[in-house]
């Protein structure tokens, strides 16, 4: 079977993880990643409880038809004491963990929040739910840190690692993931694909944020 990775659409908010819906440049993102995956024959999305990937989710999901399936465990990694801060207080208040986070020495979890282990205790089996279910395609609408660690897991990869997978990853960007039933092994198909939104210069995070945190 295959599994479309989708991270959310841009939200109306740029202070670090925080639940809120949508701007209209998300909404126009997840209709553009909806319509690229029309094809596909989708028969469930898995989403996120967090407004965005539930907007994404629906609004995409205009393309397919498909039942929807929020799970908690898809949330967004957990940046503790981070969360609700603007960048420039981020990069102010956290700069000896954010130089520690950048050696990659360890799994380092954020500040008050979780590590890229914690994330892919909680996810994976929501990913091995979805490869034990009988659909031969889904997607799931979830969030930047968690395509990244799962994706590093099912690479074999140390978690410490986890962020050397995209400097960037694209709103609405697809991650194509496939379960092969035989050798029961996830392999990567594709990673970060957004070409559905590279004739929308003003859609790519470089025209809205400078990093990630």
């Amino acid at each position: 079977m295959n599994i479309y990775l989708i991270r959310h659409g841009r939200q109306n908010s740029k202070l670090c993880n925080i639940d809120v819906a949508l701007s209209k440049e998300g909404l126009l993102q997840s209709a553009l990643v909806g319509k690229r995956l029309a094809s596909k024959g989708i028969e469930a999305v898995y989403s996120s409880h967090l407004i965005r990937a539930v907007e994404t989710a629906g609004e995409a999901n205009r393309y397919w038809n498909a039942e929807h399936i929020i799970r908690q465990e898809l949330k967004e990694i957990s940046f503790g004491e981070m969360e609700g801060l603007a960048d420039e207080e981020i990069g102010a208040r956290f700069l000896d963990f954010k130089k520690e986070q950048e050696r990659m020495e360890k799994d380092l979890p954020y500040p008050g929040g979780e590590c890229a282990g914690d994330v892919i205790r909680r996810a994976m089996p929501v990913f091995e739910e979805i490869a034990a279910s009988g659909y031969k395609h889904a997607a799931v609408v979830t969030h930047g840190g968690v395509i990244r660690t799962v994706t590093s897991a099912l690479l074999r990869m140390d978690p410490k690692y986890y962020r050397i997978l995209g400097n960037s990853l694209e709103n609405c960007s697809i991650t194509e993931v496939h379960w092969d039933e035989k050798t029961r092994r996830f392999f990567v198909e594709r990673f970060n694909d957004y070409a559905h939104l590279e004739p929308y210069p003003e859609l790519l995070r470089a025209s809205w944020v400078e990093a990630e945190n």
